[in-house]
């Protein structure tokens, strides 16, 4: 596996994540989906923040098909393993990740590209980077929870627009329907995910990591099981030393100084 498939380092606690494959924009290889696993992985553990972004022109072209099911026989083909073995884990990491987790998008999101892009906890686009579900040109249907990313946060007739057609959306656009946070003039996009990284990484990260945990749940729970989950959680964040420290701070009138540490009794 070759590292420099993803480029990693770590900056006032957060975690820059950078897909390299810059000639084919940052097409998924099986090799870099294994190892933006592992990177992700290594990140929640050092780092208080994450930012994912792409080097060169694109954030990412969707999957390389330069190997492709389409080359086998109908008998042996299956479009979706690759899904179960590697995009299906990848996303459910991020899905899991227990702190704020930030896209810079900085030219094309394609494909499962798309979805990783729009999977962010804040999702920062430069001004002339595009966003494409391009599975129907190929007669595939979209992965990589690209449906339930699109369907819960532009609504469902614009997600089927994006689905069906294959259009590009613009960053202008993409603000438009709701899927993304900001858009920045090209060439800033990693500051401005930067300045959102390192104020999410100065904060409470034990409940900012709670507070993605409620709002993927939302998407999906009832609204009772929604309550009884924030009691649970609530419970939890009040036990973190961050919550007498931010009590204090806002008694003293001073900024906070968090931590992010986990309480030992739960």
């Amino acid at each position: 596996m070759s590292e420099s498939l993803v480029n990693y380092q770590c900056v006032d606690d957060v975690a820059i994540v950078r897909l390299n494959d810059p000639g084919a924009l940052n097409a998924f290889s099986d090799a870099m989906c294994e190892l933006l696993i592992e990177r992700l992985l290594q990140a929640e553990r050092e780092a208080r923040a994450i930012v994912l972004t792409g080097n060169g022109r694109g954030f990412s072209s969707g999957v390389n098909l330069n190997v492709s099911p389409a080359d086998k026989p109908t008998s042996e083909r299956d479009a979706g393993e690759r899904l179960e073995r590697l995009f299906n884990p990848l996303m459910a990491v991020i899905h899991n990740l227990a702190v704020p987790f930030v896209t810079a998008v900085n030219g094309p999101a394609a494909g499962v590209g798309c979805s990783v892009a729009l999977s962010g906890d804040l999702v920062v686009a430069a001004q002339s980077a595009y966003f494409l579900q391009a599975f129907s040109r190929i007669g595939l249907v979209p992965d990589g929870g690209s449906a339930y990313l699109l369907a819960k946060s532009a609504g469902r007739v614009r997600a089927m627009e994006a689905m069906l057609l294959a259009e590009k959306i613009s960053a202008s656009q993409a603000l438009e329907w709701g899927i993304i946070n900001r858009v920045s003039p090209d060439g800033q996009v990693l500051d401005l995910a930067m300045d959102f990284a390192r104020r999410l990484a100065a904060g409470p990260t034990h409940a900012l990591g709670l507070v993605r945990r409620l709002a993927w749940s939302a998407l999906e729970e009832k609204f009772v099981d929604q309550l009884a989950l924030e009691r649970r959680l609530q419970c939890e964040a009040g036990r973190s030393p961050d919550f007498v420290e931010g009590v204090a701070a806002f008694r003293e009138k001073r900024i906070p100084r968090f931590g992010g540490v986990i309480p030992l009794e739960k």
